[in-house]
């Protein structure tokens, strides 16, 4: 059973003292059937006041506010996870049932696009192809392969809050594009997705010991029956070395750290995240 401790650092310096800020954090993992959080802290420096809750989509979100003047500020977010093999799907279904009145209504935000999500017509056109033929589980991986072969990862082209179709039109992309063309084209076939965000470790194995760079990740699962998580960049399912942080429709649901303040711009910001196999 891999057990994974996660320090993920975001530092904020600050051309002149900021007088005020408020923001949210959604960089919890989540306790669920193959991951389980051992131990959990976020600390803000300066210290501040701080409200932990859940929000719409079932992601633990710490909201908390600086009021004092301050020209830093370091939010660290330290997890130890335990991770165990996750089962592939135990049901399926068919089209009928997807088509259903009934689940159409009960899983339509994830069957509806975004403004990051939606796809072109020659997405569209590519997602039915691959999905011709097949049951609902074995065309959305063929829909989502179809998609990755199509694009060649390449970081710091495209942004979070890059559509979908930008990152088509370059053909080129990082993990959270190939998410929101993988989820859109999903969607375009009538297969409801879902954006995922987390932390990946870069090797499936891994030294006992060994911390090295890891990075947030964003991933989809797909309904056909059941909800089944799939890494499109890397073209496989989600194992164990993804840590499932939050879901939601796309990355606008999930951002790690969302926030406004007063004062002047940002000087610097630097992010790190280092993961740990303990086990």
């Amino acid at each position: 059973m891999p057990r994974l401790h996660v320090v993920h650092t975001t530092a904020f310096r600050y051309a002149s003292p900021v007088t005020a800020s408020y923001n949210e954090a959604r960089m919890t993992p989540l306790s669920q059937p193959g991951q389980t959080v051992v131990e959990s802290r976020l600390d803000v420096s300066p210290q501040t006041w701080s409200h932990e809750y859940r929000d719409y989509w079932g992601t633990a979100v710490t909201a908390f506010e600086v009021l004092a003047p301050h020209e830093s500020l370091v939010i660290t977010s330290e997890h130890r996870v335990e991770l165990t093999e996750r089962p592939g799907p135990r049901v399926s279904t068919d089209w009928e049932t997807l088509h259903g009145t009934g689940l159409r209504d009960r899983l339509a935000e994830f069957l509806a696009d975004t403004p990051t999500t939606a796809v072109p017509p020659e997405v569209a056109e590519l997602a039915a192809r691959a999905a011709h033929g097949l049951e609902p589980a074995a065309a959305a991986e063929a829909v989502c392969l179809a998609v990755r072969a199509e694009l060649e990862y390449v970081p710091g082209v495209t942004a979070v809050h890059t559509p979908a179709t930008d990152a088509w039109s370059a053909r080129t992309g990082v993990c959270q594009d190939m998410a929101h063309l993988a989820a859109g084209a999903l969607r375009s076939v009538g297969v409801p997705a879902r954006y995922v965000s987390g932390y990946l470790h870069p090797s499936s194995g891994g030294d006992i010991g060994e911390t090295v760079l890891g990075e947030s990740h964003a991933w989809i699962e797909w309904w056909a029956g059941e909800w089944f998580a799939y890494d499109p960049t890397n073209r496989i399912p989600a194992g164990q070395h993804h840590v499932v942080v939050g879901r939601g429709r796309s990355y606008d649901d999930v951002p790690p750290l969302r926030g406004i303040y007063a004062g002047a711009g940002t000087e610097d910001l630097a992010v790190e995240v280092r993961i740990t196999r303990e086990s």
